[in-house]
This record gives structure tokens, sequence and C-alpha cells, in this order.
């Protein structure tokens, strides 16, 4: 299992929300930069990067950033916020972004969404889904998780057949910096519905157990932020739990 120790971007600065709220930011790093040496010197292979100016705004605003930081170290970016064209996928490729990470057009814009995996290649995009309980059911959260959509999770996910693509992050947002647990339920879930996807967990881990919980789910990565920067416990011990 992937561990994917996370940078979130705001201005310009390493930041952690609850539950998305962006009057809920706590500032954690000046230098995105010496946070990112310092994951790939604890070992980490990949980090997961989210422009949070992007994502609010709903166009690129930190993307030269991104590409600085994704050709500043000896590790693989995977990151995302604000992508909402195949020009936005190309220039963080070219910026050398291993992986770009497509949120709710994956929801609202099937078909555009589906052409991109063709053309750029199921390996390069990770589909993220942001869902809240609404019921009984799990519904995508849009638009900084302000509005629902009109789909629950099940039939977003069945706009993309087993083939058409490889990588799906899902964030239980009641759990998002929370430090409450992953939602292993619905990972299993997601895991029973679609093995053919590659998970990555997303939302609330705070201890080593929660590593271990969603790898025995299933998971192939996870998602860390808010416990590593609060030393809840190490990178090193992250990448340990999730090898062993």
């Amino acid at each position: 299992m992937i561990v994917y120790p996370a940078i979130d971007l705001r201005g310009g600065v390493c930041v952690r929300l609850m539950h998305g709220r962006f009057d809920q930011a706590t500032l954690y790093d000046e230098d995105p930069a010496a946070r990112l040496a310092a994951f790939a010197a604890a070992g980490a292979t990949w980090a997961h990067i989210v422009d949070l100016d992007g994502a609010e705004a709903g166009r690129a605003m930190q993307h030269a950033l991104i590409g600085e930081l994704a050709r500043s170290g000896d590790i693989l970016i995977q990151s995302g916020g604000g992508v909402r064209s195949d020009d936005d996928i190309r220039a963080l490729l070219a910026a050398g972004v291993a992986r770009v990470v497509v949120g709710s057009q994956a929801v609202t814009r099937p078909e555009a969404v589906a052409g991109w995996l063709e053309h750029f290649g199921a390996d390069r995009l990770t589909l993220a889904i942001d869902v809240r309980a609404v019921g009984d059911r799990w519904v995508p959260a849009l638009k900084g998780w302000t509005q629902a959509a009109e789909v629950d999770l099940w039939a977003a996910l069945d706009r993309y057949p087993p083939g058409t693509a490889r990588h799906l992050l899902v964030t239980d947002v009641g759990r998002d910096g929370a430090l409450t647990g992953p939602n292993f339920d619905l990972l299993a879930e997601l895991r029973r519905r679609r093995p053919d996807l590659e998970l990555q967990a997303s939302g609330g881990v705070a201890t080593l157990d929660d590593l271990t919980g969603a790898r025995a789910v299933g998971a192939a990565g996870v998602i860390v932020g808010r416990a590593l920067y609060e030393r809840r416990f190490t990178l090193q011990q992250a990448l340990e739990t999730a090898s062993t």
C-alpha cells in the first residue's frame, strides 16, 4: 500500500482544512519545498499535492508552484485542484507531475473525463470523488463541498466501466481533517463493488492502526495529512506499517 503524504497549498504555503472548509484552515509550513524534501528524505515515493486555491476558484491557480515542486526532488507527485480541462492536465504533466487528480469533473462531465482517460492513459489520472452521507446514500460533494451532485457515488462510478479508469480516490468529507479514522465500511464496499479500481483512502487517518485497517480492506493507497503535521506518528512509521 502506498502512503501519500499530503501537501495542501493555499497562497503558496501548506495548510490543512477541517471538513474542507476554507474558513477553518490551519497553517503548518511556509515552505512547501522543504516539507516535500522531508517527505522524500523519510522514504516516501509519492506525495499528494492539492491546489486549494484552484479548487476554491474553479481554475488553475498554483500550477507553476506545483511544477517547481515536482521538479525539485526525487519523489513522484500526484496533484489536482482546479483541473477543468485537458489543457490543465497537459500543463501539469508537462511540468513534471506524475499523475493528475480530476475531481468534480469526474462527476459532472463524465464523457469529457472518459476522453481524457483514453487520451492521457488511465495510469496518469486519478478520479477523486468527495462524498458525504445523505440518509443511506453516499452523494458526491461539489464546488468546495458546498453542493450535492444529482447522482450518488455508485451511479457516478457506473459511468466508468471496468477497463476505462484505474485510480480512484474517495474522501468521506465528514472525516476529512478530523482525525476520527477512515470510513472502513465505505472503503470495503468500494472494494467489493469496484475491485478493478486501485482505491486510495482519504479522510480521517489518525493512527497507525488506521493504515493497517485501510490495507486490510484492500486499499492500494492512503492519503495522510493532519496526523503527520501534528506528529501523531512519523512518516517513517507510516511507511513501515504500510509495507508490513
